[in-house]
Formats: structure tokens, C-alpha cells, sequence
């Protein structure tokens, strides 16, 4: 029987299409500073534009020419993450040896539920857990799995911690109405809301805790929430701490949170999607460059969970997020389900991931993680990560030297800082001006900044997670932020 297949391909065919991307994707690389970090405007009509309006094709089309046509939509209109100057969202410069990774993972294309369907992708990924626990120093003989990113790591800690919390079968009976509380800090990350909600526990269990003037959770009125709810008859489930927040880099008091999660017998998870990998620095020749961050991550250790974001901070292609337990067991109890059309493991079986998290069909996301670890091995993830905040630093301190001007906050690898034009006084409207500031700056091309809200007012926000950021790059930022604002100066009424 011969079938001539729409998407079949004769290898000869395959190669030169590979090749002509391989070298797009390297002219792209390549040319990165002479590009902008972003196209100027792009807006969903635009874009549309480009697509064109139509419906699905009937017949099919020459694949050089949409694939050359992709790329070039996606290389022209999509902020460079990749390029020296992008400091907006924690989205890292991907190494280039993840992205051929991701090439040698979809040619495999493993399926990582059962071992015996991924024997060599089950092992990888197994290995992958046990190194990046041993980069960041949390205990060895912990469990753990690769997810999609940060959210799915947190929520799959989140519903091993409510397996884990109370004492009938959750997975069996549901929560039967009982009523519990979440502690994190205000400047927690989103997810949370997600997670409590498709936990089933509802956002009404949710316990706001401050936080002092770095942005780190108040451990005294913690521990004053944990006592009002069990007077009340609410039962404490879980303690989230930061490593890293998304705002200003804030590191919550991790070892006192422990001591007191310990105290009251709660789980302390740890959202490490951004900060984690910093704590690879702590006992090595960088470890001052962490300053009082260095004892806070320390704590990493003492949780119960951690989640952290090989896609962030260790420059991996998205996606690539990781939940770490302390008890591997846990993990299982919240998951495991072994349907008949699985078989039954024997003692010899390999790990079936399958069993430690909500998804069945999983790609071989560790791939890119695995080979990056061992090509750049410790000391090199140590090197850059610390140059990473070297560079947030010296660009807190170009700020601090540049008229008009304002430094506010410098934790890990993000710096925040606002203009601030002579003689206005009025917090709204500077805090209006320094959004209209960021739109000119995101659309100038010239670097790329996000946003944070810092007691209440708007900043500019450059987190440095870049292995390509040089000195020159951040000593341009003040200069550029510091035109552009005069010129919105001159404009205004």
C-alpha cells in the first residue's frame, strides 16, 4: 500500500527546510543588536492583517513558503525576549542549546506518563528534578516533576498540601464543607487566586498577611491570622512564601516562616518561580552579591514545597516550570490513579510520572533543562545568575546618579525607579506620567521596561535575567528613560 500523506516529507526535504531555519534562527540571533527590542506598535489588527482574513484552507500550501512566512511574522512582531536590553517581563533570554532541545524532544516526541512508553525521557527528567533541587540546596531525596511553569507548579503543591492537610480523603469525599485558610503576603503572584479556586477551597480562604517596608511578609502577623482562625474554628491549611516577587525581587523571611509552620504544624510552600535558582549563589564566591536576600533563601530547604521556573532564571526555552516535596510520597498520594489500560507497575518499573501530577499526556519538557545544566554545570549558572544581579545593581546605582530620576527599590535582579520632572508633587499625576512614560518607552525600541506598584505607586520596573546584558546596556537605560521623559515634559501643558 503507498499513501501519499498532506504533511508526509521525504528527509531530503526535511533537511533543507532544517537548514534554512536553523540559519534564520541564527541570522536572528545574530543581528539582535542591530534590531529594535520591539517593532514599534503592534496592535491585534495589525496582526490580523498580516494573517490575513480567511478561512481555513482547502488546499494545502508550499511548506518553505509558510514556514518563511512564519517566521517572519514572529521574528517582526514580537518583542526580543532574547535581546540585551529586554528587561520587562522575567522572561529569560533562552540558551541556545535548550532550543535545539526542543527540536531533538518533538522528533523523539515522548510521551513522559509511563516509563515504559519514555524509558530514556522518565530518566532524564528524574535526574533533572534531583539536579535542580541540588542547585538551589533543597534536600536531597526529594520528589518532584516538571510542569508547564510557575501557576501549575504552585497549584500542584497547593493540592499536594491539601491532600496532605486533612484528615479524611479529600480526593474521595471533597473538602465536605470544612472551612481553611491560606496565608501568603500581598505581593504574592496571581496564581494564588487560580490555584485556591480549582483547589475547591475558594478564595474566601485566603488570608492577606502585610508586609514590612522591603515587601516581605510580617511573620509577627502571620502568626497572629494563624492564631484568629483556629479561635474561629478555621482550620490553617497552608503557609506560601515568595522567593522573588514579582514587583521589586522581595525574598519573604523564609527560616522564621518555617520555625513557624513547624510550630503550628502547617505546610510551608515556597513560590520560587523567579528567585529560587538565586540561592545556587549562597556558599560561593557571589554569595554577597544576594546581600540580606542570602539568609531568607536559605530557608528554600526548610519547605514542604518549592516551586521554581527553569524558563525564568535558568534560561530555558518556555515552557518549563518544577514542583519540588520534601516527602516524594506526597505527591503521589494527591495523584496517583492507575487506570486498567495503564497496567499494573511491578517493584522494577520505573517512575511513571503520571502518578505525581494532574497531566497524563506530558512532553519531554526536561530535555532543554537537562542539557543546559550540564553544559553550563554549576559554577556557570552561578556566574550568570550573579552577574544578572551584579548588573541590577549598578543599574540601581546609575539611577540614584541621573537627574530627575528617583531609584526605589533594588532586591535580586530587578531595580525600580521612576521620573520624577521638577516641581510636581502630586502623586497621581506622576504616577500618570510615568505610565505614558513606560507606553513611549515600550514603543521606542531602544530597551524594554515593565511596571510595578510599590505602596501604592506606579514604577518602572527592568529585571535583568539575561546571560547577554553587558555593562553598556544598562549604563544606556538611565540615559534613555531620562530623554524621553523630558521630551513628555516639554509636551505637557
Amino acid at each position: 500500500m503507498t499513501r501519499l500523506a498532506a504533511l508526509s516529507m521525504a528527509p531530503e526535504q526535511f533537511r533543507a527546510l532544517g537548514h534554512a531555519l536553523v540559519e534564520r534562527i541564527a541570522d536572528e540571533l545574530a543581528a539582535l543588536y542591530a534590531r529594535p527590542v520591539a517593532d514599534g506598535v503592534t496592535t491585534p489588527a495589525g496582526i490580523r492583517a498580516r494573517l490575513g482574513d480567511r478561512g481555513l484552507p482547502a488546499q494545502g500550501e508550499d511548506a518553505a513558503h509558510v514556514l518563511e512566512e512564519a517566521a517572519a511574522l514572529l521574528f517582526e512582531q514580537t518583542p526580543r525576549t532574547r535581546h540585551p536590553r529586554f528587561h520587562g517581563y522575567i522572561a529569560a533570554s533562552p540558551a541556545p542549546i535548550g532550543m535545539l532541545a526542543e527540536l531533538l524532544a518533538a522528533s523523539v516526541n515522548s510521551n513522559v506518563a509511563l516509563w515504559n512508553a519514555a524509558p530514556v525521557a522518565s530518566e532524564i527528567e528524574a535526574q533533572t528534578v534531583r539536579w535542580l533541587a541540588e542547585l538551589v540546596g533543597y534536600p536531597a531525596g526529594c520528589g518532584g516533576l516538571l510542569v508547564s511553569g510557575g501557576s501549575m507548579a504552585n497549584l500542584v503543591a497547593l493540592l499536594a498540601a491539601r491532600r496532605a492537610g486533612v484528615s479524611w480523603d479529600v480526593r474521595e469525599s471533597g473538602l465536605r464543607g470544612a472551612a481553611l485558610a491560606v496565608y501568603a503576603s500581598r505581593e504574592t503572584h496571581g496564581w494564588l487566586h487560580k490555584a485556591v479556586d480549582l483547589a475547591g477551597i475558594g478564595t474566601q480562604s485566603l488570608r492577606w498577611i502585610a508586609t514590612d517596608a522591603l515587601q516581605r511578609l510580617d511573620v509577627a502577623a502571620l502568626e497572629a491570622a494563624i492564631d484568629a482562625d483556629v479561635a474561629a474554628g478555621v482550620q490553617p491549611l497552608m503557609v506560601v512564601g515568595t522567593a522573588g516577587t514579582v514587583s521589586t525581587g522581595a525574598v519573604d523571611p523564609l527560616p522564621a516562616m518555617a520555625a513557624l509552620c513547624r510550630r503550628h504544624s502547617l505546610w510551608l510552600h515556597v513560590d520560587g518561580a523567579y528567585g529560587a535558582p538565586a540561592a545556587c549563589l549562597i556558599d560561593s564566591k557571589h554569595a554577597g552579591r544576594l546581600g540580606s536576600a542570602g539568609a531568607d533563601l536559605a530557608g528554600l530547604r526548610e519547605a514542604d514545597s518549592l516551586a521554581l521556573d527553569p524558563h525564568k532564571w535558568l534560561y530555558a526555552p518556555i515552557d518549563a516550570g518544577c514542583v519540588l516535596v520534601r516527602d516524594p510520597r506526597s505527591l503521589f498520594d494527591a495523584f496517583s490513579h492507575r487506570p486498567p489500560y495503564y497496567g499494573t507497575p511491578g517493584e522494577d518499573d520505573g517512575l511513571n510520572f503520571h502518578e505525581l501530577g494532574p497531566e497524563n499526556t506530558r512532553g519531554l519538557r526536561a530535555l532543554k533543562v537537562w542539557l543546559a545544566l550540564r553544559v553550563a554545570g554549576r559554577e556557570g549558572f552561578r556566574q550568570m545568575i550573579g552577574d544578572d544581579i551584579a548588573l541590577a545593581q549598578r543599574l540601581f546605582e546609575r539611577v540614584q546618579a541621573t537627574p530627575r530620576l528617583e531609584a526605589l527599590t533594588q532586591q535580586l535582579g530587578v531595580t525600580t525607579f521612576r521620573f520624577r520632572p521638577p516641581g510636581l508633587h502630586d502623586e497621581a499625576v506622576l504616577d500618570a506620567f510615568n505610565r505614558e512614560l513606560l507606553a513611549r518607552l515600550q514603543h521606542d525600541g531602544r530597551a524594554y521596561l515593565s511596571q510595578a506598584l510599590i505602596g501604592g505607586r506606579f514604577a518602572l520596573r527592568a529585571c535583568i535575567v539575561n546571560f547577554a546584558t553587558l555593562h553598556a546596556d544598562v549604563d544606556a537605560l538611565p540615559g534613555l528613560v531620562q530623554e524621553l521623559g523630558d521630551a513628555l515634559v516639554l509636551e505637557r501643558p
